[in-house]
C-alpha cells in the first residue's frame, strides 16, 4: 500500500466517522461534510490504487 491509498483510507475513514456523528446529533452540516470527506477519500484511495497498479506493471 502506498502513502496516497493509506492517507485515502483515512480521509474516507474520518468522513465516514463524521457523518455518523452528524446523523446522530442531528446536525446536517456536519453530515454533509463528512459525505464530501468521505467521497473525496475514496478518490484519493483509488489513485492510489492507480499508482500502485502502474508501479507493479513497470
Amino acid at each position: 500500500m502506498n502513502k496516497t491509498q493509506v492517507k485515502g483510507r483515512y480521509e474516507e475513514t474520518k468522513g465516514k466517522v463524521k457523518e455518523v456523528a452528524g446523523h446522530v446529533t442531528g446536525n446536517e452540516g456536519l453530515e454533509l461534510k463528512g459525505k464530501v470527506q468521505k467521497n473525496a477519500g475514496k478518490v484519493q484511495a483509488g489513485v492510489g490504487d492507480v499508482e500502485a497498479e502502474v508501479k507493479k506493471d513497470s
